[in-house]
């Protein structure tokens, strides 16, 4: 019999498992990029701390500026994936696909770095995202700490992205911004990359991440077609990539058709992959299918 020290209470595979004594061990680990030039696209980037009291931090990316008289870039905002409980802007997962995608899209990237749960229960990790994106909002008037989006962020061309858990965290931020009102920056479009949404059971590991959720149909967090202030959705225009394999294809199918009857008005577009599964186009980004869904978040932006 396992001793209290070991006793596992609960356990979600892939992600983390619980211990009795409080302790949380995650089954993946992830490695850390340096932020610097990368060699192989010429991205410049910067690790930024939004918030020293919580360790709210970010991670900027940049193309190669040539002279003052440079034109301003739209900003992708981007929330990495990873079930709310792992990930990071700052492994080469998001990094190479952010560099690939700022190298084909004339953007400036901004990765945020949200607390993670459990140690950090949900709603924090979306409450530091909408704190980020009010944090980019300062800069618009020149008066924020950062230079980088001071001086070459067209405020009135800003996307929010993010794939899996991400693109849920990025959905309720644009959510909130259109309803509460966030002077400063225009959010344009909202790429929604294999979202998470849960499932028609009750998902129990969203619910022990999080402090207020039943885990269920009726948190809006989880099922966006109860959400009262859905038809406020702070931006013009959304992109819905699912994947024909994805366990969350249906759920994703489903926030695609409640954004096209909840009285929003906003343009939405949904991009189905065939013959692939949860964001493959992480790992394997030179596929012919990941090129091709590339070409899509480009010309979302662009």
């Amino acid at each position: 019999m396992a001793s209290g020290t070991d006793e596992i209470t609960h356990d979600f595979p892939p992600f983390f498992k619980a211990y009795k004594d409080g302790r949380i061990e995650r089954y993946m680990s992830h490695d850390h990029v340096p932020a610097g030039l990368d060699p192989h696209t010429g991205i410049q980037s910067k690790d930024v701390v939004i918030s020293p009291e919580t360790g709210l931090s970010a991670r900027i990316f940049i193309r190669k500026i040539n002279g003052p008289d440079h034109q301003k870039l739209p900003l992708l905002v981007h929330y990495h994936g990873g079930g709310f409980c792992v990930g990071s802007p700052f492994d080469s997962i998001s990094h190479k696909f952010l560099t690939s995608l700022i190298s084909q899209a004339n953007i400036i990237v901004v990765s945020v770095d949200y607390r993670l749960a459990p140690e950090h229960p949900l709603p924090i990790a979306y409450d530091d995202s909408l704190a980020a994106l009010q944090w980019i909002a300062t800069h618009s008037d020149k008066q924020g700490p950062e230079p980088w989006l001071t001086e070459y962020v067209d405020f009135g061309r800003v996307f929010l992205a993010g794939e899996s858990a991400g693109a849920n965290i990025a959905h309720h931020v644009a959510v909130r911004a259109g309803a509460t009102g966030l002077s400063g920056l225009k959010i344009v479009g909202l790429l929604m990359v294999h979202p998470f949404f849960g499932g028609k059971e009750t998902d129990e590991g969203y619910k022990f991440l999080s402090s207020t959720s039943t885990g269920r149909d009726d948190d809006p967090k989880l099922n966006p077609e109860v959400d009262p202030d859905l038809s406020r959705l702070g931006c013009a225009k959304v992109l819905v990539c699912v994947a024909e394999k994805d366990w969350l294809k249906d759920r994703g199918v489903a926030y695609y058709g409640s954004l096209g009857k909840c009285g929003w008005g906003g343009g939405v577009e949904l991009v189905e992959t065939k013959g692939e599964d949860h964001c493959f186009h992480l790992f394997n980004a030179e596929g012919e299918n990941a090129t091709s869904l590339m070409k899509k978040f480009v010309d979302f932006i662009n």
